[in-house]
């Protein structure tokens, strides 16, 4: 039977008074004590004095914008690098930047980052000032190399630092050590946008805008980029994030983004005007990821930064077809996975290693990580999957449990059997490396040998966080209504989730793998709508009459009618 554990937080006066009971005892359960802690203005944002290298990195650019000289940004490959990207195109151009290009590595061609080899690519387009944004702060080569060459570096990063830093001419991370910023879990995007912020109020104080004749800009613009890169990056969801996330979300919603995110939008058959944060993980993401997993992610920034709609609009369809071959490709991947798990659950007397790690010849490369958190959430397991790269290399990528810090894992391996994992990289929850094939069983050992002593049985036992029960009163549109619009929700700041009986009224299979259910409460024996995604189908359909649940309430609309709905996140036959 599912754990399920309720969400703790005592209810201020203050909470009381502003808000329906139910929100209150929803946002004393995340933290909250006072109303003001969900003022989402902009005067609120925390400045960006105290980011370290700031001042140094706004030095650099304002000198080669005043001597035009070729700033050349370096992406990454994913939803958070692409918007960064073309955040800091755009500003720079905005600015007065007359030379800026920007460089994505091809991920099966460089890999991740400012690498050596990437760095000889970008000489091609004759840069003098190269900025990372989303990558960096590990690339001690890329910056070695670009300072032989005579460049001038400045990293913008928010990934954990090593044991040492790059030699570049600036770098801007909050969690490079030193750095006094509060707000560790600032995305890559929200690092750049910083780092623009402080470059137009410097120049604006130098006289730079009424010197070249040009208005200066209003960064406020530049916040749906934000938003959609911090929602997409998985990063947790603290105040000032919330902030960057929900000016970005209302000027989406008011049809103010940038034609490629409401071409995005359009493609996904969303409403622009209710547009959710759960939207821009869950549907646009996946779209502008695509381009970085299968192809090239310069046709995502190329989406994001044209000003011709129509040209927009191709890109988003370009985009989604990308997306639908991913899909396609995850599918296949995902389920040779779950076949290599079932056969190592169906051996006599075996239980899964704490750590799965799998590889397979043929598996793609950019979809590794995606095929990754599908394996973990199942099984509830830090995940690694592996692909084949050149050279007889392997990349993996990982997604991890609360509790067991995958990035440090992989820094203790590496630690302790120096040359096994040839680089590596990431997060608490999520890390990328790369290692010699020849070497995957050792490596496979020695991470579950550390994963042993360090990885608490406990951590592997899922439990379901949620807010409570729902009263029958509670179970209704107006109720789905008010929690949708109290976000917004993400990592760290759950969307409000619940658990409870129902009767199982009515169930089938749709869309071949989603369970699609009429359920009646137990009180009042009233019908409600329910959907269950990527169910188990070796259990459901099945007989039962009754189901315990976790499940979000939520508004379904079919042909002009809303109806209230129970998005099931977990279901156990009764």
């Amino acid at each position: 039977m599912m754990q399920i554990k309720q969400r703790q937080g005592q209810v201020s006066p203050s909470l009381n008074a502003a808000f329906d009971p139910l929100l209150a005892r929803i946002y004393a359960q995340r933290g909250i004590e006072d109303p003001q802690q969900l003022d989402y203005g902009l005067k609120h944002l925390t400045p960006y004095h105290s980011m370290a290298g700031i001042h140094e990195a706004v030095a650099i650019l304002a000198s080669a914008i005043a001597l035009q000289k070729h700033i050349v940004i370096v992406g990454d490959f994913d939803c958070d690098g692409a918007t960064s990207t073309s955040l800091a195109y755009l500003a720079l151009g905005a600015m007065g930047a007359e030379k800026v290009s920007f460089l994505v590595p091809n991920r099966f061609s460089f890999g991740y980052g400012l690498s050596a080899p990437l760095v000889d690519a970008a000489m091609d387009m004759a840069p003098e000032v190269i900025v990372t944004v989303d990558n960096g702060i590990a690339s001690h080569a890329g910056v070695e190399r670009a300072h032989e060459l005579g460049l001038q570096v400045v990293i913008t990063d928010h990934h954990l630092a090593g044991d040492s830093l790059p030699k570049a001419d600036a770098i801007v991370n909050p969690n490079q050590p030193g750095c006094e910023f509060p707000h560790k879990s600032t995305a890559g995007v929200g690092v750049i946008f910083y780092v623009m912020s402080a470059l137009r109020r410097h120049l604006q104080d130098q006289g730079w805008f009424a010197q070249a004749a040009i208005a200066a800009p209003n960064m406020a613009q530049y916040l749906d980029l934000v938003a959609l890169g911090t929602v997409a990056d998985l990063v947790p969801l603290q105040r000032n994030n919330r902030i960057l996330v929900a000016q970005g979300l209302a000027r989406i919603r008011q049809g103010l983004a940038r034609p490629g995110i409401l071409a995005l939008v359009q493609q996904a058959n969303r409403q622009v005007d209710k547009l959710q944060a759960t939207d821009m993980g869950f549907v646009l993401a996946p779209r502008l990821n695509a381009a970085g997993r299968l192809d090239d992610m310069s046709v995502g920034i190329e989406c994001l930064i044209t000003q011709d709609v129509s040209r927009a609009e191709q890109l988003a369809q370009q985009l989604d077809q990308l997306n639908q071959e991913r899909r396609s490709i995850e599918g296949e991947m995902q389920a040779q996975a779950a076949a290599v798990v079932h056969e190592l659950l169906g051996a006599d007397d075996s239980e899964l290693p704490a750590c799965v790690c799998l590889y397979q010849s043929d598996w793609h490369e950019g979809v590794v990580g995606i095929v990754a958190s599908r394996i973990k959430e199942r099984w509830h397991r830090p995940a690694l999957i592996f692909a084949q790269a050149d050279g007889g290399m392997l990349k993996g990528s990982a997604r991890s449990v609360p509790g067991f810090h995958i990035r440090d894992a992989l820094a203790a391996v590496d630690a302790q059997y120096p040359g096994l994992i040839d680089r590596f990289g990431g997060h608490a929850m999520a890390a990328g490396l790369s290692l010699p094939e020849s070497r995957f069983e050792q490596f496979k050992q020695a991470l579950n040998a550390y994963a042993q002593q360090h990885l608490d049985a406990t951590l592997l036992e899922r439990v379901w966080h949620t807010d409570g029960q729902l009263l029958a009163q509670d179970l209704q549109l107006h109720q789905a209504h008010l929690l949708r619009e109290a976000g917004p929700w993400g990592q760290g700041f759950e969307a409000p989730s619940f658990h409870g009986d129902f009767g199982v009224v009515q169930q089938r299979i749709v869309g071949q793998k989603h369970l699609k259910l009429v359920l009646a409460e137990i009180t009042t024996g009233a019908l409600l709508d329910a959907i269950c995604f990527n169910v188990d189908l070796d259990i459901w359909p099945n007989t039962c009459n009754k189901a315990r649940l976790v499940f979000r309430l939520d508004v379904n609309e079919f042909r002009g009618r809303q109806s209230p709905q129970l998005m099931v996140e977990a279901i156990a036959p009764l």
